[in-house]
């Protein structure tokens, strides 16, 4: 491991680790013998090469995950990369579950990411689909041909922070629950907020 690119700040994260803890540490040594620097971004230790993001563990109940930022991009070869949920365009995780599994496929997950590590020298970048392809939730659409005003203020919100939005109304299941969504969220996006703002 290279002691070198350690951050300190990071070291909570891995401390406080109760379940994961001997998994997660692994990982962090397989991510530092990359060459990869070090850092705390979003409350979680991200390993980035020359200033780019390139990966980042994370722990969940049941699996700790490196979670790769262009994982589209990567060739799959041994079919360990998960797409989240079919809303996550660029990111995949590749879920571990204890420590043996860690340690048998040490050569594979440093194979990843060497390759992500490649695709992010090389410049290239995950096709993102543009706003107007995600699905416009009916009752919100009725919305926004019912008032002007809260037509001009969506289309003024970031395109990430309208994605959000469609994304939420869309997936919920029943007529009544996308209404009572939409009805909620008039205010924010009338002052120009996101849905977490």
């Amino acid at each position: 491991m290279s002691k070198a690119n350690m951050n300190s700040k990071v070291d909570f994260f891995f401390d406080k680790a109760n379940k994961w803890q001997e998994e997660l540490n692994l990982m962090r040594n397989i991510a530092l013998e990359c060459e990869l620097n070090e850092e705390l971004k979003w409350g979680v230790p991200c390993y980035t090469f020359q200033g780019d993001n390139i990966v980042l563990i994370h722990s969940f109940k049941d699996y700790c995950a490196f979670l790769f930022f262009k994982g589209a991009l990567l060739e799959d070869t041994d079919s360990i990369l998960i797409q989240q949920s079919e809303n996550v365009q660029a990111a995949r995780q590749i879920r571990l579950t204890n420590r043996q599994e860690i340690v048998d496929l040490k050569k594979i997950l440093k194979t990843y990411i060497y390759q992500a590590i490649e695709v992010e020298k090389a410049g290239l970048k995950v096709e993102l689909k543009k706003t107007s392809e995600f699905e416009v939730a009916e009752e919100f659409q009725k919305k926004l041909n019912q008032m002007p005003n809260l037509q001009k203020a969506f289309y003024e919100l970031t395109p990430g922070r309208q994605r959000a939005y469609l994304l939420h109304f869309s997936q919920a299941k029943q007529s009544k629950t996308r209404e009572a969504r939409v009805e909620k969220n008039i205010p924010n996006i009338l002052d120009g907020k996101g849905l977490n703002d």
